[in-house]
């Protein structure tokens, strides 16, 4: 009983320090997701391929992904920003 109480503190104690690595993270994230976002812009041709018989340009598939990417970043931010508040004010 004693491990699984000690676990729990631990994951605790995890939870919390998650959200100040997430807030440092935050920036050098969405700075390395703009930054790979030009690198693939730079690199790749302006190439169309067919999707769903409409033409789409090939560089803007890992734009996507990487917009997707920092969205979720974005929300994950957000999402800690509320769960400190909702903490703050319970207290």
């Amino acid at each position: 009983m004693n491990l699984y109480r000690a676990e729990q503190k631990r994951m605790i104690a995890g939870l919390q320090n998650n959200g100040l690595t997430l807030r440092r993270r935050y920036w050098p994230a969405l700075a390395m997701y703009a930054v790979l976002a030009l690198l693939a812009w730079f690199t790749m041709d302006s190439v169309k391929v067919l999707v769903h018989g409409r033409p789409v340009d090939l560089r803007m598939v890992p734009l996507i992904i990487l917009g997707g990417l920092a969205l979720r970043t974005i929300l994950a931010r957000q999402a800690d920003r509320i769960r400190n508040e909702s903490k703050e004010g319970g207290s």
